[in-house]
């Protein structure tokens, strides 16, 4: 490969890039045998960081963003590394909300790469796309000194590759549902149990509140890990903290789809302009994971309410326009519908959407459908960034139409056109939503921002 063979110069971003999508090509494989070689090689950097690692269905990069957000507002370098991106591909990999740098990225990628040569040489199981990726990751937060780093697990947990780290001072765990069928569990008891693999030794554990099988599969993880601590004779605490045990409604103090205000414990009027019925979750839960005894001090509650406030978190229910409203939202799977579908009830109800969707083809598209198509005025189809994975703007569209045959459906394909169309066919007082993968979701926000251009020209 190129970036390989010219070894006289810095590798500039660009060919990083290139030099990443060829690896992307081998796919993915789970496993920690790869990374941890990989890590080896460059002096495992992970050892000398700590983390909060989050697992979870739905609700992990909202989890994250609040809880990285008032940890630098507490004076905290946080590293924050988050799958996938939305807007930028440096987005992934963060210290203290700002990406890092094309320079950086070129690099600690060219790193990672002499590593990768001398695995090979060595005849060593190479790594994949997303294990290199890690390893970038931990290469730069160990260079930026980072006090901790906020790691969203990529594939389930137990196998990911950020499983590799062992500094986790709490793990924190977001609703889990079905996601990944196949990939890792069959059931729900089984994805659960793959999620809390991300458990370490003396590590606090926080969640959501969870069904109770999944409840019960966290208990019985940490209670085994208690169990082998005593008989080392060693003295690590293991608890369970429940962010709350049944969903409070009147948590909630004021909200629509700008945001909320809420209080929880001994924090009153917190506002936060996140919007969505779930985000309520999402904040206890990030609540709970930075007062984690050591983290924050009395007197820095102050960091706790601007932290919430400062938090942004693009493709969750997020509001890019108004007049008309346009929402953006990454529900992609069954657990996220149903969210998505509460957000509709409560903040417009009795209401018509006109839909964008787009949708890869392993998802649970029929049921996404079914759950949201009452809500629908129509509903504008198209395919995805990746070819590879998209279902088709035709097939999605003729699975609306299998699923109501009183919604207009057109399958326009290009993003751009069915953002145009959306808001050519939109009263000033009409809601658009855009939703399925978050994958598009910065494309639809680049379409809207040229349209609102356009209309301002004129």
């Amino acid at each position: 490969m190129k970036l390989i063979q010219e070894r006289n110069k810095s590798v500039t971003y660009k060919e990083a890039r290139v030099y990443l999508d060829e690896l992307s090509k081998y796919g993915s494989v789970l496993g920690l045998d790869a990374i941890r070689g990989l890590l080896r090689e460059l002096g495992n950097p992970q050892d000398d960081l700590r983390f909060i690692h989050i697992a979870g269905t739905n609700g992990k990069g909202s989890v994250l963003a609040y809880t990285s957000t008032i940890l630098s507002e507490a004076g905290y370098r946080i590293g924050r590394y988050v799958s996938p991106t939305v807007v930028s591909y440096r987005e992934r990999i963060q210290v203290d909300g700002e990406m890092i740098s094309k320079h950086a990225f070129a690099e600690e990628t060219e790193k990672v790469q002499d590593a990768i040569v001398r695995l090979k040489e060595a005849g060593k199981q190479l790594p994949t796309v997303f294990e290199a990726e890690t390893a970038i990751a931990f290469l730069y937060y160990k260079r930026m000194k980072c006090d901790f780093v906020v790691l969203e697990s990529g594939l389930g947990g137990m196998e990911d590759a950020t499983n590799v780290v062992k500094n986790t001072v709490c793990a924190v765990f977001s609703p889990i549902s079905m996601d990944h069928i196949g990939v890792i569990g069959n059931t729900l008891s089984e994805i659960a149990e793959n999620k809390a693999g991300i458990i370490k030794p003396g590590c606090i554990v926080v969640s959501a509140p969870q069904k109770q099988e999944v409840r019960e599969i966290l208990e019985r993880v940490i209670n085994v890990a208690k169990g082998a601590a005593m008989m080392t004779g060693t003295s690590m605490e293991y608890r369970l903290v429940l962010a709350f045990t049944e969903y409070v409604p009147n948590l909630a103090l004021e909200e629509d789809y700008r945001g909320m205000r809420f209080s929880y414990k001994d924090s009153e009027n917190i506002s936060i302009r996140l919007s969505g019925k779930y985000q309520l979750i999402n904040a206890v839960t990030a609540w709970e994971a930075v007062h984690v005894p050591g983290l924050l001090k009395k007197e820095e509650k102050r960091a706790v309410e601007t932290g919430f406030f400062d938090t942004e978190w693009f493709g969750r229910f997020t509001c890019i326009s108004e007049r008309p409203v346009f929402l953006v939202d990454g529900a992609h799977n069954e657990d996220a519908a149903k969210r998505l579908r509460e957000s509709i009830e409560a903040y417009f109800p009795g209401r018509k959407l006109i839909y964008i969707m787009g949708v890869f083809q392993d998802k649970e598209y029929e049921k996404i459908i079914r759950l949201t198509i009452p809500y629908a005025k129509c509903v504008y189809t198209v395919d995805l960034p990746n070819k590879e994975r998209t279902l088709s703007a035709q097939k999605l569209k003729e699975a609306v139409e299998a699923q109501s045959e009183y919604v207009p459906a057109y399958a326009v394909g290009e993003i751009k056109q069915a953002v145009k169309e959306a808001l050519e066919n939109a009263d000033e007082d009409d809601v658009i939503l855009a939703f399925g993968s978050l994958s598009y979701l910065g494309k639809v926000k680049e379409a809207v921002e040229k349209e609102q251009d356009k209309r301002q020209m004129y």
